[in-house]
């Protein structure tokens, strides 16, 4: 039997470290995004007996993994074994060891064996070490980077939230952080019985029930109709439209609230500007010219009723937003991945980008701090053109990037949405974050893929 262990200082309690893992959530934010591993079941929590069904690819093959919780005793630890899986033994104990009133450690230690005949299992032995350690490494910063982003909140109320959106990638990061947080999640869903902890609407109609949301103290808006897709006029009205019915219908329901709610949040974009070349923009920055601008604009003018109401209103304009386990990151691997990376245009154009946890932590800011409205730029304090991009994502990814796109072929395959979402040049600051204080935990564009490649 083969044994890994990890362990790592953490700023909160024991008890506190414990709750965090204990709360729904946890497992999301610890599945690291290069695993591509799916929960298909869940019963409990971390308690004895508890179970987790996941989906986990093995190769061009997935297995179902089953995990069992043992050995439970809380505020200490818990353990999972692996009842079914990819390996022929897996013993999971996480401990929570005190170390004074505000301090803890996280010690992981993993018993396992590999599958197969020993002479197999010997020379896979070095290559299962290294992808433990690549695992819980990144574990251990995220729960430490989680924990110290709430704790900078510790003296404020935990609030209900409701999110639209919720199931796409932001919004399921954005859930899955709130809840072990501490904060109560409430997801709106198209489905008409949805069950407990969702909400019943339909921005078509302009339903939603009401009576549902009553005691949120935050509505957050991230629906609408993906980019990525050939701009025919069927598609662009879907775009537009998605985004002002859902965001003027949330904005509707919370002035109508009887207890109104703290904040109403909703998705914007660094699309609001236009290409602009190397010129610097901050929220100041009057919109540029295209179809991204027009449906930027739609989307943040139908926060309307909220701030005729007097709710704070904010519209966090996203940059690209990097996560290996959605969003455009993976897409744009893939080809540097086969040694096929390609620089798109001439490469000077300017790329506002964001970190997926970093966002998370400004749509926090967004929810605690009073003084935060209107249009917000979340994105890194440093934007990259797409020449630099290219080099440093080749470089993480350790295979050559030598090709180059010509705008012409670009914008005869693609369209608008080749012009708008690949070559146009967005140098964007975020000021009102910077004015704030905001921590940013990846303000260098290759730190942010190494973590969120496993590289």
């Amino acid at each position: 039997m083969r044994v890994y262990e990890r362990r790592s200082a953490m700023p909160v309690s024991a008890d506190d470290l414990y709750a965090w893992h204990a709360r729904p959530g946890a497992f999301e934010r610890l599945a690291p995004p290069w695993q591509r591993l799916r929960v298909v079941e869940r019963s409990g929590t971390i308690e004895d007996g508890d179970r987790l069904v996941m989906d986990a690819p093995v190769g061009p093959a997935h297995v179902r993994w089953v995990a069992v919780h043992r050995e439970h005793v809380r505020g200490r630890q818990f353990v999972d074994v692996q009842e079914k899986g990819p390996f022929a033994l897996w013993r999971h104990r996480h401990t929570f060891e005190p170390d004074g009133e505000r301090q803890s450690t996280l010690h992981d230690t993993v018993e396992y064996e590999l599958p197969g005949p020993p002479a197999v299992t010997r020379a896979g032995e070095g290559a299962a070490q290294r992808r433990l350690a690549r695992l819980f490494a990144f574990r251990h910063d995220r729960t430490r980077d989680d924990l110290e982003r709430h704790l900078a909140f510790a003296d404020r109320p935990r609030f209900r939230v409701a999110i639209a959106g919720a199931s796409g990638f932001v919004g399921s990061h954005l859930a899955a952080f709130l809840t072990t947080g501490g904060h109560e999640v409430v997801r709106l869903t198209r489905r008409r019985d949805p069950g407990p902890g969702w909400v019943h609407w339909d921005p078509a109609t302009g339903v939603v029930d009401q009576a549902a949301l009553e005691g949120v103290d935050a509505l957050v808006n991230l629906a609408g109709t993906s980019l990525a897709a050939l701009w025919t006029p069927g598609r662009r009205r879907d775009i537009l439209d998605s985004r002002r019915q859902t965001t003027a219908l949330v904005a509707a329901a919370a002035a109508a609230l009887p207890r109104r709610p703290r904040v109403v949040i909703s998705a914007s974009a660094v699309g609001f500007y236009g290409s602009r070349g190397a010129e610097e923009l901050t929220e100041e920055s009057a919109a540029g010219q295209g179809f991204l601008p027009e449906v930027c604009k739609v989307w943040e003018d139908a926060l309307e009723p909220a701030r005729t109401a007097g709710i704070r209103a904010v519209s966090l304009r996203f940059g690209l937003v990097w996560g290996g386990a959605g969003g455009m990151l993976p897409l744009m691997a893939m080809p540097f991945k086969a040694a096929l990376g390609t620089r798109l245009g001439d490469g000077e154009q300017w790329m506002s980008w964001i970190a997926i946890d970093d966002l998370l932590g400004a749509a926090l800011l967004a929810l605690h701090d009073d003084g935060l409205s209107g249009p917000v730029n979340v994105t890194a304090p440093e934007p990259v053109t797409n020449r630099d991009f290219t080099r440093t994502l080749a470089r993480v990814v350790r295979r050559p990037a030598p090709f180059a796109a010509p705008p012409g072929l670009l914008e005869r395959g693609l369209g608008d949405m080749g012009r708008e979402l690949l070559l146009t040049s967005q140098r964007v600051r975020p000021a009102r974050l910077t004015e704030a204080g905001f921590h940013w935990l990846f303000p260098d564009l290759e730190a942010a893929l190494r973590f969120e490649l496993g590289r």
